[in-house]
Parts: C-alpha cells; structure tokens; sequence
C-alpha cells in the first residue's frame, strides 16, 4: 500500500528511484568478550579494509568536484588508517584484554583523541583528533554493518531523504544518480532548495517527517511540481506519474524555443531576466537556459568551498571565469555574505543568540576589511574582462553603503595611480533585503548606482518570521501587502533617481509575483536558472498597462495574501 506525503514543492520535475537515507545510523555497540581473539582480529582488519576502500573513492569524487586541496583530508584519513602504532594498539587490546573489536577500536582512539586535543599550543595536532573521531565512526561503522551515509559514495540512482541538506552536501550531490530529494525541514528558499533548483533536481523540502516515514531502498516519487512524495508506489500510480513527467518535459521543450529571445511583453515591453548563480561552473546552465544577465553571483561560495581564506588571485580567476562565459551580458557579483546560517571554520565568528540579526554580510566586511579589500582587488582585476557590476549585502544605513563605496573608491585609486588596467563602468549597489534600507530607499539611491532586492530576507525580517522554520512558514508570505509596498518604494525610488532595480529573491522567477512585479516596473528579475524560460513564456502573455493596474489595486486595496492571488489570477486568466 502506497503512502503519499505532503511538503513544499521546492524545485520543478518528477523523478523515481530507491531511497538513499542520508542520515546518521545508531553506532552504539555493547562491550562483550571474546575467545576467538584471531577471528575477531580479523573483523577488524575486514573494517579496516572496507573503510580505506571507502575513502579512495570519496577522494576520488572530491578531487573531481571540490579540487586537490579539498581530497587532502581524506588522504590524511587513509594514513590514519595505515599508522601501525594505532592499529597495533587496537589488535594488543583484542588479544590482551579479550575484548570485541568494537570496545578495542573506541578505547584506543578516544585515547589518541584526549592526547591530540591536550596538546593546545599545537592547531595541526589537535586538527588530527578530528581526523581521528571520523575514521573511527567509518570503522566502526563497518565492524556493525551499518551504511554510513555520504553523498560521493552514490554509483546508482537514488532519490536523496534527509533532515536537511547542508551546503557542502549539495556540492557533492552527482545529478548523474540523484535524482531527486526530499527533506523534513526548510522552505521555497532555505539553500537546499535553491541548490536543487541550480541543480535541475526535482526536490520536496519541509515534508515533516521523511526520514521516518522513508525507509532504505524503498521506491520513492518525487514530485517537485506539486510538492508530493509518493512511497512504495503501485504500478499505476508510477504511470500516472511517468506520463506527468512526459507532459512537464513536452512543456519544457517548448519552452527551450524561447531560450535566444528577448524578454518581451505582449505589448512589447521589454525586461531583462538574469540567473542567481554560485560558482563559475553555474554560468553554463545560465547560458544554457537563455539568461541575459547573471543579477546575483553569490561570491560566499567561493569561501565555502574552501579550507582557508580564498585568495585575491584565486577569487580573480573566478570572477574573470564568470564575466568571460557571460560574453559581454552584465554579471553583479555580492560581496561576501557570511554569516546567519553560512559559517566559515577557519573563520570563527562571536556566539550569537540570533545570528541572522548579527554580526554578518557587510557588517563582517566593514569590520574585517583585509577580507573586503582582498575581494575588491579581485573584482577590480576582473573588471577588464567583461561586463561586472558589484553589490553590497546586509545594508541598513546611508553611513554603511558610503562606507562600503569608498573603501571600493580606494581600492579603484589605488589600480589608477599604478596604471593597472580597470573598468571604468562598474556600477557599485546594494541589496535592499533589510526594511530600514526599503523604508529610506529615496535617500540611498542617491548615492547607489542600482538595487537589488533580496527577498528571501527582506521578507523574514518584515514579518518577523525565520523562513527556515516550519512552525511559522504560513508567514512567509511575499504577495502580502505590506511586501508589495516595500517593493513599490524602492523600484519608485530608484527610478526618480535615473536608477535601476532588480530582484534577486526566489519572487523573481514566482509565476503569481511575476504580473505583479511586472506592473510595478521591476527592471531586472534574476533566479534559479531552471525557471528563466518558464518566465520569458509567461512574460509573453502579459501586457504591462494592464499589470499597472493590477499591481496598483493588489498595493492599494489588497488587505491579505489570499486576496492578492485571487486578484492575479483575475487579471492572467
């Protein structure tokens, strides 16, 4: 008997295949004796083994995917693994003690673990102790015959269950055998979600309760259109779902023909639509899906995907990779966005009761600026090569965007006063996803050369609602009213001042947001690849006059959300 469970439908599609768990086993163990000492140290060579053949291959995929430097730790895991003194140890304590190989193996490692993290003038040797703790819990999970999950180890199809999704686990996500996945927490913009977009793979986020009602290797459908899993499914239930993936790729195919036009309206208006990208890598699926434009380069991953400090020539070569492939379209790079739910270990930042409130974004730049300036030279450099625009995240202020500008001013004096080559049209702006920022939007557009709006954040910080947390996700809520007019002030804003405004926020490619922010006059909408074609189709059926209209009743007579969709549908049916 089939089961079907309900979640936020995150990306576009429908897959099936087995479910792979990716979630913590239980490696708890009892201490018992042995007799057979031989047998039991053989157990444990057999672990060993099957640990060191699991950490070639996720070597392997790391270096392929993540680079040599990021596969270094797992070779510093395969020496451990060889060192003679810590297996040795291990099989003294089996023969000695009569002891099962699981008590041995946790005895004499939580040993070199306290001796490594003792050693507190030494950083390398008490970096090994967590070397140490993650080779043990590979070997031991082995000596109990329990998978321990990891994303580089999948050669099959497989649709992805967790409780969550982290950044890092998204990037080693191969779309060659995942196929899709679903999770228990998040929403429409939490960065699971939009990875998956980035991806192309069809996902399900804030389903509840996935890893307990999904079992290993059972079949599972996704269907990341209407936010639905399908587990166990009968055999007309995956007909139903096959032919639902027919019509969704006949869909996408027609789509595909507008890839090479502009983005005109029915009455001939024309915008522009961008992609959200996070690497260089992304540029292809930007191109790839007709963006006329890159509107956020979300520069952070770069520090992400690192085990240190990215530096200014690093950084220049990816920003010089991104301007390239975009051949002369514009590419608005943010600058480091750190900070709230995006961490750095070798960059520990203070304790916070609420970080997204906190110290993060600009706030971090300003503050640290040997980072800032670092990041600006790169840009500075990479300006040559193509069309760059830069932006700052997290402003509140007119004092912290005047602060960001010079500091970007100095950097640019610097390049001139030693003849090296730099743009001289790189348009300097700032997210507007902070409400103090929306609310004075007149006075900083004077001195910002455009705006970007971040809607993920400006709407969890004006209706007071974390959009990472289920309980209160019925207030996330961008059609409300309240958004539209925070919308209204800054695209008005910018206009009175001969400026421009995009969108960088999941609203941007938001089919019922779309008319909406059309009438409004949004100049620029920038989103997951994956929807800009869906967009420019819809874009072609819409004529502007009459999205002013709605766009001017939905602001001004509109009282809830409910009531804002109603009025779109009433004015695109």
């Amino acid at each position: 008997m089939s089961e079907m469970l309900k979640g936020i439908a995150a990306s576009d599609g429908i897959a099936a295949a087995k479910a792979y768990m990716l979630v913590q086993p239980d490696l708890s163990f009892s201490e018992s004796s042995v007799e057979d000492t031989e047998a039991e140290t053989k157990r444990l060579d057999d672990a060993v083994e099957a640990a060191k053949a699991d950490l070639k291959i996720i070597k392997e995929k790391a270096a392929a995917n993540l680079g040599a430097e990021e596969a270094e730790v797992f070779e510093a895991h395969l020496t451990i693994l060889s060192d003679p003194e810590l297996i040795g140890n291990i099989k003294d304590k089996i023969t000695n003690d009569k002891v099962n190989a699981e008590k041995a193996l946790k005895d004499v490692t939580d040993m070199f673990i306290a001796m490594f993290e003792g050693m507190t003038d030494n950083a390398y040797m008490q970096e090994r102790a967590g070397d140490i703790r993650d080779v043990t819990k590979r070997v031991l999970s082995h000596l109990l015959g329990v998978n321990l999950p990891n994303p580089a180890l999948i050669n099959e199809e497989v649709v992805i269950v967790a409780h969550d999704l982290t950044p890092s686990d998204t990037a080693q996500l191969d779309r060659n055998f995942v196929k899709g996945f679903i999770t228990d927490i998040g929403g429409r913009t939490s960065h699971s979600a939009i990875m998956s977009r980035t991806l192309e793979i069809p996902a399900i986020v804030g389903s509840g309760d996935a890893t307990s009602a999904i079992k290993e290797d059972q079949t599972v459908i996704i269907d990341g259109i209407e936010g639905e899993a399908i587990i166990e499914p009968s055999a007309e239930e995956l007909k139903k779902y096959e032919d639902k993936a027919s019509d969704f790729a006949k869909q996408k195919a027609e789509w595909e023909e507008l890839k090479d036009a502009k983005t005109l309206t029915a009455d001939g208006k024309q915008f522009t639509l961008g992609a959200n990208i996070g690497t260089p890598k992304d540029v292809a699926g930007a191109t790839d899906n007709g963006a006329e434009a890159v509107g956020l380069f979300r520069s952070e991953f770069l520090y992400m995907d690192a085990s240190e400090l990215p530096s200014e020539d690093d950084q220049f070569e990816a920003y010089k990779q991104a301007v390239e492939g975009m051949g002369g379209k514009q590419v608005v790079v943010r600058t480091m966005d750190i900070g709230g739910d995006k961490e750095l270990p070798y960059l520990p930042l203070p304790e916070e009761m609420n970080p997204f409130l906190g110290y993060r974004a600009i706030r971090i730049s300003l503050d640290k600026q040997d980072i800032f300036r670092t990041q600006l030279r790169a840009l500075l450099r990479a300006s040559n090569y193509g069309r760059l625009a830069i932006m700052f995240p997290m402003i509140a202020t007119v004092k912290e965007f005047k602060a960001a500008k010079a500091i970007f001013e100095e950097e640019k004096a610097k390049f001139v006063q030693a003849g090296k080559p730099v743009s001289d049209d790189i348009e300097v702006g700032m997210m507007m996803e902070i409400p103090a920022a929306a609310m004075i939007a007149d006075k900083l557009a004077k001195y910002s050369d455009f705006f970007s709006i971040g809607t993920n954040d400006l709407i969890q910080y004006t209706m007071a609602a974390d959009r990472g947390n289920e309980r209160v996700s019925y207030l996330y809520q961008p059609y409300n009213p309240s958004i539209l007019r925070l919308i209204k002030n800054i695209i008005d804003s910018s206009h009175a001042e001969g400026k421009w405004t995009g969108m960088c926020g999941e609203m941007a490619g938001d089919q019922i947001a779309v008319p909406i922010l059309a009438g409004l006059g949004l100049d620029e909408f920038s989103m997951s690849a994956t929807s800009i074609l869906k967009t420019r189709s819809l874009m072609k059926k819409l004529d502007t006059e009459k999205m002013k209209k709605l766009a001017e009743k939905a602001v001004n007579e509109c009282e809830t959300t409910e009531e804002v969709i109603s009025l779109v549908k009433e004015f695109t049916d």
